[in-house]
């Protein structure tokens, strides 16, 4: 029997006051921590509150509020912030769980200049995802953001800026008026880096995509009483899922290929689809492997609940972005082969200083900026890799600090590794010449 409402928002009450209690212990045991300068530090993920969406949560710096979408008249103008607004957080709408529609607002033609509007605006906003923890997750006891996909915004800003703190993080939906597609089409954002997979409907509808920078698949999240050993027992069941996601696409045809019947059970946000499966409002949750295992410590037991091995999908997650814009294409492009590059020539936070000034590899140097001019071809500096290796480190270093095997996630790297370490990975970067 599902708890009535009283009693469930009374649990969630005591569940949120306990989860509080607890970031405040942590966020008082700082001087506990290791350094955060060190390579191996993993993030430390606090569960508190999440920001609103849409909201703007600052970096460390001069908080600034999100850009209202530009119109025709203004596409290729830069919006100014506000000093009376640039602290606060907007408050929820209530149309955040309607069902996405088409943008308001026409696409804004940026052409080639959004490098040049970032630079001359002085910080990049970057979409992301603020209740994801490991890969986009808001900490509103330490004011800052935390995730692989959030280090992938700040990579960007440290190759643009020479800062990687001069980004302003947007948490975004997948759905309603903080959609992630719309916030791109519209202008909001310059760039998405939210677990979003690659697809050629999505392609071919205003958006541009960068390299991949996580291989994932779908998946199913099950109680381990249920009796549930792959996706072929989930026959008759409710089955969890957000809707207009590719998630609930595949669900649908993978199921209806295979003869499975089963009850989809929608939500429009991550908000509400896993506590509802929490709550035993259904028998399965669907998403991504890496998602199911991020939220699964999010749940009241998290050691009840197991993720299958099965994929019933492969999924390329990486970043979004406005199209026809080549010279963003490449600079977003390229700052992400430069992580996986730094890491096939086994260039990392802690060594990379030393490297840029001691080694005689014409590859490292050239990635580094010593040799050649491809920064200044890109609209950079020539050392922008180096600044983004030093200031938030290689492929390698990204992913062991908020999914390796320090972290709670303590995610397989599986494909995720580069081609040339071995153990079946496949990433890898165009050269460097």
């Amino acid at each position: 029997m599902n708890p009535t409402p009283t009693s469930s928002l009374v649990q969630r009450l005591v569940t949120l006051s306990s989860l509080m209690l607890l970031a405040l212990l942590l966020s008082g045991c700082g001087d506990l921590l290791p350094n955060n300068d060190s390579n191996d530090q993993p993030a430390i993920l606090i569960v508190t509150a999440t920001p609103e969406p849409g909201a703007a949560a600052a970096p460390v710096q001069e908080p600034t509020p999100v850009p209202p979408a530009p119109s025709d008249d203004d596409a290729n103008e830069t919006p100014a912030p506000s000093d009376d607004d640039a602290n606060e957080t907007p408050a929820p709408s209530d149309d955040e769980t309607e069902t996405p529609t088409a943008p308001d607002a026409a696409p804004a033609q940026t052409g080639p200049g959004l490098l040049a509007r970032v630079q001359d605006r002085g910080y990049l906003i970057c979409g992301t995802n603020a209740n994801l923890p490991g890969f986009g997750f808001y900490d509103n006891v330490r004011n800052d953001w935390f995730g692989f996909d959030v280090d992938f915004c700040r990579a960007l800003a440290a190759a643009i800026f020479g800062d990687a703190s001069k980004v302003d993080f947007v948490g975004l939906t997948t759905a309603g008026e903080y959609e992630r597609f719309g916030a791109v089409r519209q202008g909001r954002v310059d760039v998405l880096f939210r677990n979003t997979s690659w697809t050629l409907g999505r392609d071919v509808d205003q958006l541009a995509f960068g390299p991949t920078t996580f291989h994932d698949g779908q998946s199913f999240m099950v109680r381990r009483d249920a009796g549930v050993s792959n996706s072929n027992d989930l026959a008759g069941r409710r089955i969890c899922v957000a809707a207009g996601t590719t998630s609930e696409q595949t669900l649908n045809e993978d199921f209806a290929a295979r003869g499975i019947d089963f009850e989809a059970v929608l939500f429009n946000s991550d908000r509400e689809l896993y506590p509802a499966y929490d709550e035993g409002e259904c028998d399965a949750v669907t998403s991504d492997s890496s998602q199911l295992a991020s939220q699964r410590e999010t749940l009241t037991n998290p050691d009840d609940h197991v993720v299958l091995d099965e994929r019933i999908s492969r999924e390329p997650l990486g970043p979004v972005f406005i199209e026809n814009d080549d010279q963003w294409r490449d600079v977003v492009s390229w700052v992400v082969f430069a992580t996986m590059y730094a890491e096939e020539l086994r260039v990392d936070q802690n060594n990379v200083n030393q490297l840029a000034q001691s080694s005689d590899d014409q590859r490292i140097l050239r990635l580094l900026g010593r040799e050649g001019d491809f920064g200044q071809a890109l609209g950079l500096n020539n050392d922008f890799a180096l600044q983004i290796i030093s200031q938030v480190g290689n492929y390698g270093d990204i992913y062991d600090r908020n999914l390796g095997p320090r972290t709670p996630f303590a995610l397989e790297r599986g494909p995720n590794k580069a081609w040339n370490l071995g153990q079946g990975g496949v990433l890898a970067s165009p050269p460097f010449r």
